[in-house]
């Protein structure tokens, strides 16, 4: 039937729970937002407050976005709402990361180029503007999903590091390091992308490690001039770099013997790497090396120093000739290890960090001399490597080297191995290593200041900080920020053509005036070919700019000072409030990149760290818990989860996972169902319930509901409760986000949701409903209120959707306007209520709800249903103010929510339970060792009146050992009282030490009283089915059926009439037989019943007659 209508309602019907889609009323508050401008207003009402200063960390626009990227944007758009909240301005500008490889990588897959030749014919210009026109291919993509969300930021104010601005101050921080004597030109091994033609720095590198399988090669090396005709054998997993071999390296400490093999040959290797000679040792056993084998005899030891300056023959000759007078010898370093291979490393300087540096230290090679490298940008062999191996690309020629190794008698064994190698983390490429020139950032030399300001700053989890990030501070190497490449901020050094002068550029200004020439746009073909004269004189050619572009890297390290064009603009500003950034947040990964450039180049420049908060979130993977790939379409697409579940479910299940502890999440799309299954519903229905009967208590009365009328205080005991509970999360939540531990929140809201339904209004149903009149109920509506309208101010930061949509309900009962705001985002974070805050009360109920899940576990246990009354219950604990409180306000709550007739209470728990102590072997096993056992013994032993002590004093002393409360567990056990059967009473211990005894023997009249709960239900069923509402009155009949059993008939007949008191109550009428209804009454509804007595009947519902 229809639902009747209010003449005056505050608040808006809302629908139930099952009705309610929260994508679609997301929509609709996205909507509200558009059409106020409601995060510019945000930004217009905080105007004057210190502001809170927050960095974004700039992504590619060349990609979409996905899990990663909205598991960071909602950690800052939490913390951001929050500081604002909690009176701040916080300005919100979304950055764009525009040059660098990946941009370079797509215009390079669109136009099918191989190389730097390609480039050069196509012109610089044209690459360049190639790659301009699609940096911001998905930006709208970006700012729909970004905005789907529900983050606040502003994109209409962004910063991209294409920028001229942000490119001159990028400039302006290069210039700086360079007269700080913090940046030089060098010539170092590098990770190197073949495919990208550039270095990488070392923190690049580290981004993507793959396992692979590549040939583990041994070769022969003939020692000259040995009259035991012997060669050095040496290992590698890199063929292609023995081509440029110049040396051999061994241990000056490890021993080296000469082993003669069945065939004659004579092979020299570490003593302890005899294994790596195929055949030379007997099987091992038990750990141990094993015995030669049978033929083979060691015909020779030596110390490794003994063979330094030894001379071998080359594998290849291709530059025996140009190095014949200072190579192909042997060197001695410690770096050689005896873990594998066979104690002999060969040296290739040009690509190998090691063997450059000890070929340096031998004098193989010199500083700035010529270096053996005849492998090209792209990763081929060139001159003079001859055919067939010209031309190949490194990795493809590993082939044709071992062949050509083993066609000269020199491979000793040919394997493969599996082991983890660096691949380029834009091209997924395998990297080489490679000897290349790059300007570097001197990070060695400020490392003392770089793990000092590391130091000074806060992390979470913060374990990432003080050991991964420490420890890659305290091995860092200079930072290489050069790349070869086309699209990115130029280097600003200009050198003449012999090297003499150097003239680094700091602003266009400069450049400007430098060259006498105007400049827009600092971008490689707006620049290349500015030349600056030689301040030697005209005699002398011009300086010309390096090739060099900056690595994205320092770009994004510089975006402090360069999205606020400073030194150029905004100085006093940025150096008294907007630098450092209070938080930043970013992925793991972030570790080795932007936090690393961020902590670089901030302690180059100020000497202090840029930053002062940090969360750092872990890796989004799939369900099966691998990498998520779009080509495995082995996780959701996001703007499905969105459509299916919204936003603020997808906020909440990533926030309340291990990925917000650095740890790695596996995206499951049913733990997003869950967040809205076991939160939001619930946390709905409560809101739900609230406008219900405000809307039904002005309906009856045409009485305005008015939470902030006097006279409403909190007087029950569930309204203090919930009311002091609340300003404890509230105490709680700022607690935990002013230390920026978002994963505790979520965890807390849960529970608390739980307590608000599932206790507050739960047992506070009837009140709501208006059980004990009018002025009881408005004060219960208005604690429900109040609960509903702090969790919404509470809980905004996290659910900005939900949140809104239920103030903005919420905010029509405040009289006049009172407190409100246009929008709850514009509303300070609460403040808890100190005269609210009730600890005891919390304790109690705490305890109330312990024993109430305990009486239902030995209920259960018993098969006890709660319909069937049970005679007594007991609860026994020592606090005496908790069982004064559940025999005082509490108790009605706990004889209901149970069942029972009687409750008592026992302050001496062991007149129904027996204790004795346990060691807690987990916690003292490894403390105690040896002296566990004697211990052990002792706890075990402890009487009655030690375990006691014990418990009042968190300390138990045995010999020179005192154990605290975490090494001892005390167990209660249940002791049958005498007389007592366990048929007659059961009992259990439920959290806080409750202990709950209960009769659990059934007469007859509880069972009639069982019977009647039963009836009663019954009737509400039909009440609710038919669509009427609680204040509708009815009469109720009932007809037994005959079909049903004769004995469970008349026993329905003698519980209605033992029973008419609670019947009357709980109906508001005493049931009837159905002959006693009149002829024309109004039946509203009709339904047959049965109770598990057995009884049959059907009930009927009449309309009360006016």
């Amino acid at each position: 039937r229809a639902r009747r209508t209010a003449t005056m309602t505050t608040l808006e019907d809302v629908v139930e729970g099952k009705d309610y889609n929260f994508p679609t009323e997301e929509q609709a508050t996205l909507k509200y937002w558009k059409d106020t401008d409601a995060f510019r207003e945000q930004l217009k009402r905080s105007e004057g407050r210190p502001e809170y200063v927050f960095y974004d960390g700039p992504p590619f626009a060349t990609g979409l976005p996905h899990y990663g990227h909205i598991l960071a944007g909602t950690i800052k758009d939490v913390v951001t709402r929050f500081a604002c909240s909690t009176g701040h301005h916080v300005t919100r500008r979304f950055g764009w990361d525009c040059h660098g490889l990946p941009v370079e990588y797509e215009i390079d897959k669109k136009l099918e180029i191989k190389g730097k030749d390609d480039v050069m014919k196509m012109g610089i210009d044209v690459y360049n503007e190639e790659c301009r026109s699609i940096v911001m291919r998905y930006s709208k993509e970006w700012e729909k999903t970004v905005t789907r969300t529900g983050r606040w930021i502003d994109f209409d104010n962004d910063y991209k590091t294409l920028d001229p601005t942000f490119m001159e101050s990028v400039w302006w921080v290069f210039k700086t390091l360079w007269e700080k004597d913090l940046v030089y030109k060098g010539f170092k091994v590098m990770p190197y992308s073949t495919a990208c033609n550039t270095p990488l720095s070392n923190f690049e590198a580290g981004l993507d490690y793959r396992d692979v399988s590549d040939p583990a090669v041994t070769v022969a090396f003939p020692i000259v001039g040995c009259e035991l005709g012997a060669s050095l054998v040496a290992w590698t997993t890199t063929p292609w770099t023995l081509p440029s071999n110049l040396a051999l390296c061994v241990n000056p400490t490890f021993s080296y013997v000469y082993v003669k093999n069945p065939d004659g040959a004579v092979y020299v290797v570490a003593e302890a790497r005899l294994s790596a000679l195929p055949g030379a040792t007997k099987k091992a056993k038990g750990g141990k090396p094993g015995a030669l084998a049978d033929g083979w005899a060691v015909v020779k030891k030596v110390v490794g120093e003994e063979l330094r300056d030894v001379k071998y023959t080359p594998i290849f000759d291709f530059f025996a000739e140009e190095m014949r007078s200072t190579a192909f010898r042997v060197c001695v370093d410690s770096y050689v290890t005896d873990d594998s291979g066979t104690g002999i490393v060969h040296q290739a300087p040009a690509y190998g960090e090691d063997d450059n540096r000890v070929c340096l230290a031998h004098g193989i090679v010199v500083k700035g001399g010529a270096l053996p490298d005849p492998v090209d940008v792209n990763g081929c062999f060139t001159d003079p490597v001859p055919a067939p191996f010209a031309g190949l690309h490194v990795k493809e020629a590993d082939k044709d080297l071992i062949a050509a190794i083993k066609a000269s008698g020199r491979l000793v064994d040919n394997a493969r191995i599996v082991h983890s190698y660096p691949f380029c983390w834009r091209s997924h490429t395998p990297l080489i290593y490679k000897a290349v020139g790059s300007f570097f950032v001197k990070v060695e030399s400020i490392k003392e200041k770089l793990l000092a300001n590391n130091a000074k700053t806060r992390w979470v989890p913060s374990y990432v900080q003080e050991k991964r990030f420490h420890n890659w501070l305290e091995g860092a190497h200079d930072w290489s920020i050069s790349r070869n490449r086309y699209w990115g901020t130029p280097i600003p050094v200009w050198v003449s053509e012999d090297g003499e002068e150097v003239r680094v550029i700091g602003s266009i200004a400069e450049l400007e005036e430098a060259t006498g020439a105007k400049v827009t746009d600092i971008h490689r073909h707006f620049i290349d070919h500015l030349t600056i004269p030689d301040s030697r004189g005209p005699e002398f050619p011009p300086l010309r700019r390096v090739e060099d572009v900056f690595d994205c890297w320092f770009e994004s390290g510089s975006m402090p000072y360069a999205q606020q064009h400073y030194p150029f603009e905004n100085k006093e500003r940025f150096e008294k409030e907007i630098f450092p950034a209070n938080f930043i947040a970013e992925g793991l990964d972030q570790t080795r990149g932007w936090f690393y450039t961020l902590m670089v180049l901030s302690t180059a420049l100020f000497d202090k760290p840029a930053f002062t908060n940090l969360v750092c979130n872990g890796l989004v993977l799939a369900g099966d818990g691998k990498k998520m790939s779009k080509s495995l379409k082995n996780y959701p697409d996001p703007n499905e989860i969105l459509d299916k579940y919204g936003a603020d479910a997808l906020r909440l299940y990533l926030i309340n996972s291990p990925v917000v502890r650095a740890e790695p999440l596996r995206f499951k799309e049913e733990g997003v169902f869950s967040v809205l299954k076991d939160l939001f519903l619930p946390w709905y229905n409560a809101y739900r319930f609230l406008v219900q009967n405000v809307r039904r208590v002005e309906s009856e009365t045409g009485v305005k509901f008015n939470p902030r009328a006097p006279g409403q205080e909190p007087v029950n005991v569930l309204d203090r409760w919930i009311a002091s509970s609340t300003s404890s999360l509230v105490t709680f939540v700022r607690t935990e986000m002013e230390g920026y531990r978002l994963y505790t929140v979520v965890p807390r809201l849960v529970s608390f949701i739980g307590q608000l339904t599932n206790v507050y209004v739960r047992y506070n149903r009837s009140r709501l409903k208006g059980k004990n009149g009018d002025d009881d109920t408005r004060r219960a509506l208005a604690a429900l209120y109040d609960v509903l309208l702090v969790l919404c101010k509470t809980m905004a930061p996290f659910t900005p959707f939900f949140a809104e949509n239920m103030y903005q309900n919420l905010k029509r009962c405040l009289p006049d306007g009172g407190d409100s705001e246009p929008s709850v985002h514009f509303t300070s974070f609460p403040q808890p209520k100190a005269d609210a805050l009730d600890e005891r009360v919390e304790k109690s109920v705490a305890r109330m709800q312990a024993v109430i899940e305990t009486g239902r576990v030995i209920r259960e246990r018993n098969n006890k249903p709660l319909k069937t009354p049970l005679r007594r219950l007991v609860v026994a604990h020592d606090d005496a103010d908790f069982l004064s409180d559940l025999q005082g306000e509490l108790r009605a709550y706990v004889v209901e929510e149970l069942n029972v007739l009687e409750m008592e209470t026992c302050l001496d728990p062991l007149k129904y339970a027996t204790i004795k102590a346990e060691p807690n072997f987990a916690a003292l096993g490894k403390r105690l060792g040896k002296a566990m056992g004697a211990v052990g013994k002792a706890v075990k032993g402890m009487s009655v009146a030690d375990v006691q002590l014990f418990q009042r004093t968190g300390a138990f002393a045995v010999g020179d050992v005192t154990l605290g409360p975490e090494d001892i567990l005390v167990k209660k056990e249940f002791a049958l009282p005498e007389g007592v059967t366990a048929e007659e009473m059961d009992a259990a211990t439920g959290e806080g030490e409750v202990m709950v005894i209960m009769d659990i023997v059934v007469d007859q009249g509880l069972l009639d009283s069982g019977s009647a709960r039963e009836f009663v239900n019954r009737l509400q069923k039909l009440r609710k089915s038919s669509g009427l509402q609680a204040t509708d009155a009815v009469e109720v009949f009932f007809e037994v059926k005959a079909a049903g059993e004769k004995d469970a008939a008349e026993g329905m007949m003698r519980m209605l009439e033992s029973e008419k008191a609670y019947l009357r109550e709980s109906l508001g009428c005493d049931p009837k037989p159905i002959a006693a209804m009149a002829g024309d009454a109004r039946v509203v509804a009709t339904g047959e019943c049965s109770l598990s007595t057995g009884a049959e009947f059907v009930a009927t519902l009449a309309a009360l007659k006016i």
